[in-house]
Protein backbone atom coordinates (compact mmCIF):
# COMPACT_ATOMS: atom_id res chain seq x y z
CA UNK A 1 0.00 0.00 0.00
CA UNK A 2 1.56 3.39 -1.23
CA UNK A 3 1.93 5.58 1.70
CA UNK A 4 -0.58 8.81 1.42
CA UNK A 5 1.09 11.95 2.35
CA UNK A 6 -0.31 15.14 3.72
CA UNK A 7 -0.44 16.90 0.57
CA UNK A 8 -2.26 14.04 -0.81
CA UNK A 9 -4.62 14.11 1.40
CA UNK A 10 -5.10 17.85 0.64
CA UNK A 11 -5.46 17.37 -2.56
CA UNK A 12 -8.18 14.53 -2.59
CA UNK A 13 -10.16 16.35 0.09
CA UNK A 14 -10.56 19.66 -1.98
CA UNK A 15 -10.91 17.56 -5.64
CA UNK A 16 -13.84 15.82 -3.92
CA UNK A 17 -15.65 19.06 -2.41
CA UNK A 18 -15.19 20.79 -5.64
CA UNK A 19 -15.96 18.17 -7.92
CA UNK A 20 -19.95 19.24 -8.08
CA UNK A 21 -18.87 22.85 -8.42
CA UNK A 22 -16.66 22.59 -11.63
CA UNK A 23 -20.09 23.22 -13.67
CA UNK A 24 -20.84 26.71 -11.63
CA UNK A 25 -16.70 27.50 -11.42
CA UNK A 26 -16.75 27.57 -15.43
CA UNK A 27 -19.47 29.67 -15.95
CA UNK A 28 -18.58 32.10 -13.04
CA UNK A 29 -15.48 33.02 -15.25
CA UNK A 30 -17.55 33.35 -18.29
CA UNK A 31 -17.96 37.42 -19.34
CA UNK A 32 -21.92 36.66 -20.64
CA UNK A 33 -22.60 34.26 -17.55
CA UNK A 34 -25.02 37.29 -16.47
CA UNK A 35 -26.02 38.67 -20.22
CA UNK A 36 -29.74 38.94 -20.35
CA UNK A 37 -32.13 39.49 -23.61
CA UNK A 38 -33.17 43.12 -21.77
CA UNK A 39 -31.23 45.50 -19.70
CA UNK A 40 -31.64 45.23 -16.24
CA UNK A 41 -33.10 48.48 -13.78
CA UNK A 42 -32.38 48.66 -10.06
CA UNK A 43 -35.00 50.60 -8.31
CA UNK A 44 -33.52 51.33 -4.38
CA UNK A 45 -35.58 51.57 -1.57
CA UNK A 46 -36.17 53.92 1.16
CA UNK A 47 -33.26 55.89 1.50
CA UNK A 48 -31.54 54.96 -0.80
CA UNK A 49 -28.77 55.57 -3.29
CA UNK A 50 -26.24 54.21 -6.03
CA UNK A 51 -22.69 54.53 -3.88
CA UNK A 52 -21.34 57.78 -1.16
CA UNK A 53 -18.46 57.74 -0.56
CA UNK A 54 -17.53 53.85 1.05
CA UNK A 55 -21.16 53.70 1.41
CA UNK A 56 -22.33 51.52 -1.37
CA UNK A 57 -26.41 50.64 -1.50
CA UNK A 58 -26.32 47.77 -4.16
CA UNK A 59 -22.90 45.86 -2.48
CA UNK A 60 -21.24 45.66 -5.50
CA UNK A 61 -23.55 43.47 -7.16
CA UNK A 62 -24.12 45.98 -10.38
CA UNK A 63 -20.68 45.93 -11.29
CA UNK A 64 -20.52 42.29 -10.79
CA UNK A 65 -23.64 41.68 -13.21
CA UNK A 66 -21.84 44.15 -15.93
CA UNK A 67 -18.17 42.34 -15.85
CA UNK A 68 -20.46 39.01 -16.62
CA UNK A 69 -22.34 40.73 -19.54
CA UNK A 70 -25.30 42.19 -18.18
CA UNK A 71 -26.08 45.76 -19.00
CA UNK A 72 -27.43 47.29 -15.91
CA UNK A 73 -29.02 50.93 -14.97
CA UNK A 74 -29.12 52.44 -11.61
CA UNK A 75 -32.44 54.79 -11.09
CA UNK A 76 -32.47 57.73 -8.30
CA UNK A 77 -35.79 58.39 -6.65
CA UNK A 78 -36.81 60.39 -3.39
CA UNK A 79 -35.52 58.79 -0.40
CA UNK A 80 -38.85 59.45 0.69
CA UNK A 81 -42.14 59.71 -0.62
CA UNK A 82 -45.57 57.93 -1.62
CA UNK A 83 -45.26 55.09 -3.72
CA UNK A 84 -46.56 56.58 -6.83
CA UNK A 85 -44.62 59.61 -6.29
CA UNK A 86 -41.78 57.42 -6.47
CA UNK A 87 -43.01 55.43 -9.28
CA UNK A 88 -43.26 58.22 -11.32
CA UNK A 89 -39.70 58.92 -10.85
CA UNK A 90 -38.76 55.40 -11.86
CA UNK A 91 -41.20 55.85 -14.65
CA UNK A 92 -39.41 58.52 -16.39
CA UNK A 93 -36.09 56.85 -15.84
CA UNK A 94 -37.26 53.57 -17.35
CA UNK A 95 -38.54 56.34 -20.49
CA UNK A 96 -35.32 57.39 -20.79
CA UNK A 97 -33.24 54.06 -20.31
CA UNK A 98 -35.11 52.72 -23.14
CA UNK A 99 -34.79 55.66 -25.24
CA UNK A 100 -31.09 55.45 -24.55
CA UNK A 101 -30.25 51.83 -25.03
CA UNK A 102 -32.96 51.14 -27.68
CA UNK A 103 -34.33 48.28 -26.13
CA UNK A 104 -37.56 46.67 -26.58
CA UNK A 105 -38.06 46.41 -22.95
CA UNK A 106 -36.30 46.05 -19.29
CA UNK A 107 -36.32 43.78 -16.43
CA UNK A 108 -36.83 45.76 -13.40
CA UNK A 109 -35.91 45.10 -9.64
CA UNK A 110 -36.47 46.76 -7.15
CA UNK A 111 -35.70 46.56 -3.53
CA UNK A 112 -38.12 47.15 -0.68
CA UNK A 113 -39.56 50.18 -1.30
CA UNK A 114 -38.11 49.74 -5.09
CA UNK A 115 -40.87 47.17 -4.92
CA UNK A 116 -43.54 49.10 -5.22
CA UNK A 117 -41.96 51.35 -7.78
CA UNK A 118 -41.45 48.54 -10.09
CA UNK A 119 -44.59 47.34 -10.06
CA UNK A 120 -45.91 50.88 -10.56
CA UNK A 121 -43.82 51.17 -13.78
CA UNK A 122 -44.95 47.53 -15.42
CA UNK A 123 -48.85 48.50 -15.03
CA UNK A 124 -47.73 52.34 -16.80
CA UNK A 125 -45.70 50.50 -19.54
CA UNK A 126 -46.76 46.92 -19.87
CA UNK A 127 -45.23 46.52 -23.59
CA UNK A 128 -41.85 47.92 -22.23
CA UNK A 129 -41.17 45.87 -19.31
CA UNK A 130 -40.08 41.90 -19.51
CA UNK A 131 -40.23 41.41 -15.96
CA UNK A 132 -40.84 42.95 -12.57
CA UNK A 133 -39.10 41.87 -9.27
CA UNK A 134 -39.51 42.47 -5.52
CA UNK A 135 -36.18 41.78 -3.53
CA UNK A 136 -37.29 41.91 0.14
CA UNK A 137 -40.16 44.20 -0.57
CA UNK A 138 -42.92 45.17 1.62
CA UNK A 139 -46.13 44.32 -0.65
CA UNK A 140 -48.25 44.08 1.35
CA UNK A 141 -47.06 46.24 3.72
CA UNK A 142 -44.90 47.13 6.62
CA UNK A 143 -45.48 46.26 10.94
CA UNK A 144 -42.68 48.52 11.48
CA UNK A 145 -44.20 51.38 9.07
CA UNK A 146 -47.94 50.77 11.59
CA UNK A 147 -46.47 50.78 14.64
CA UNK A 148 -44.60 53.77 13.59
CA UNK A 149 -47.90 55.04 12.59
CA UNK A 150 -49.45 54.71 15.42
CA UNK A 151 -46.91 56.20 17.90
CA UNK A 152 -46.48 59.48 15.30
CA UNK A 153 -51.25 59.69 15.84
CA UNK A 154 -50.03 59.83 19.49
CA UNK A 155 -47.36 62.22 19.61
CA UNK A 156 -49.30 65.07 18.02
CA UNK A 157 -48.91 66.89 14.62
CA UNK A 158 -46.26 69.31 15.74
CA UNK A 159 -43.94 66.53 17.05
CA UNK A 160 -44.95 64.60 13.98
CA UNK A 161 -44.31 67.44 11.64
CA UNK A 162 -40.38 68.28 13.23
CA UNK A 163 -39.64 64.40 12.69
CA UNK A 164 -40.84 64.22 9.52
CA UNK A 165 -38.94 67.55 8.80
CA UNK A 166 -35.68 65.61 9.98
CA UNK A 167 -36.34 63.10 8.33
CA UNK A 168 -36.84 64.83 5.20
CA UNK A 169 -33.66 66.60 5.64
CA UNK A 170 -31.74 63.44 5.55
CA UNK A 171 -33.59 62.55 2.39
CA UNK A 172 -32.43 66.00 1.16
CA UNK A 173 -28.91 64.80 1.96
CA UNK A 174 -29.09 61.44 0.82
CA UNK A 175 -30.44 62.80 -3.13
CA UNK A 176 -28.02 65.60 -2.96
CA UNK A 177 -25.03 63.22 -1.93
CA UNK A 178 -25.87 60.57 -4.68
CA UNK A 179 -25.99 64.34 -7.13
CA UNK A 180 -29.87 64.47 -7.16
CA UNK A 181 -32.08 67.02 -5.91
CA UNK A 182 -35.32 65.29 -4.89
CA UNK A 183 -38.84 66.19 -3.24
CA UNK A 184 -39.00 64.36 0.19
CA UNK A 185 -42.52 63.64 1.76
CA UNK A 186 -41.68 61.15 4.98
CA UNK A 187 -45.44 60.80 5.69
CA UNK A 188 -46.33 60.29 2.84
CA UNK A 189 -44.03 57.52 2.38
CA UNK A 190 -45.18 56.35 5.56
CA UNK A 191 -48.62 55.94 4.83
CA UNK A 192 -47.56 54.22 1.68
CA UNK A 193 -45.55 51.32 3.56
CA UNK A 194 -48.74 50.77 6.13
CA UNK A 195 -51.11 47.89 5.68
CA UNK A 196 -53.80 50.24 4.92
CA UNK A 197 -51.62 52.13 2.54
CA UNK A 198 -50.23 49.09 0.45
CA UNK A 199 -53.85 47.55 0.39
CA UNK A 200 -54.88 50.80 -0.77
CA UNK A 201 -51.76 50.75 -3.76
CA UNK A 202 -52.38 46.88 -4.64
CA UNK A 203 -56.13 47.44 -5.38
CA UNK A 204 -54.86 49.85 -7.53
CA UNK A 205 -51.63 47.81 -9.38
CA UNK A 206 -52.43 44.37 -8.35
CA UNK A 207 -50.76 42.32 -10.74
CA UNK A 208 -48.45 39.79 -9.08
CA UNK A 209 -49.93 40.02 -5.61
CA UNK A 210 -51.02 37.14 -3.94
CA UNK A 211 -54.84 37.40 -2.97
CA UNK A 212 -54.07 35.11 0.48
CA UNK A 213 -51.24 35.22 3.16
CA UNK A 214 -49.05 32.64 1.83
CA UNK A 215 -50.32 32.23 -1.94
CA UNK A 216 -48.93 33.28 -5.18
CA UNK A 217 -49.92 35.92 -7.34
CA UNK A 218 -50.17 35.59 -10.94
CA UNK A 219 -47.08 34.74 -12.65
CA UNK A 220 -47.46 36.83 -15.72
CA UNK A 221 -49.55 39.76 -16.12
CA UNK A 222 -50.42 41.98 -19.31
CA UNK A 223 -46.97 40.02 -20.90
CA UNK A 224 -44.94 41.15 -17.78
CA UNK A 225 -43.33 38.04 -15.80
CA UNK A 226 -43.59 38.94 -12.14
CA UNK A 227 -40.95 37.47 -9.31
CA UNK A 228 -40.28 37.86 -5.64
CA UNK A 229 -37.96 36.63 -3.12
CA UNK A 230 -36.55 37.64 0.30
CA UNK A 231 -34.69 36.63 3.19
CA UNK A 232 -35.01 34.71 6.26
CA UNK A 233 -32.83 36.03 9.10
CA UNK A 234 -31.89 39.36 10.20
CA UNK A 235 -28.62 38.54 11.53
CA UNK A 236 -26.19 37.66 9.19
CA UNK A 237 -22.32 38.11 11.00
CA UNK A 238 -21.06 39.99 13.95
CA UNK A 239 -19.18 42.31 11.74
CA UNK A 240 -22.38 43.72 10.12
CA UNK A 241 -23.52 46.82 11.44
CA UNK A 242 -26.86 46.64 9.97
CA UNK A 243 -27.63 43.45 11.81
CA UNK A 244 -29.18 45.38 15.31
CA UNK A 245 -31.17 47.38 13.66
CA UNK A 246 -32.43 45.03 11.70
CA UNK A 247 -33.44 42.39 14.22
CA UNK A 248 -34.66 44.74 16.49
CA UNK A 249 -37.24 46.82 13.59
CA UNK A 250 -38.12 42.27 13.32
CA UNK A 251 -39.69 42.55 16.85
CA UNK A 252 -42.62 44.11 14.90
CA UNK A 253 -43.45 40.87 12.41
Amino acid sequence: MRKLTFSGLLFAALTTLSAPSWAWFGSWFQSSYAKTQYPIVLAHGMAGFDKIGPLDYWYGIPGDLQDRGAAVYLTQVSSFNSSEYRGEQLLAQVEDILAISGADKVNLIGHSHGSHSVRYVAAALPGRVASATAVGGPNKGSPVADVIASISGLAGDDLTNGIAGIVDGLGSLIGQAAGEELSQDALAGLDSLTTAGSADFNRRFPAGIPTSACGEGERKVNGVRYYSWSGTAQLTNALDISDPALAAVSLAF
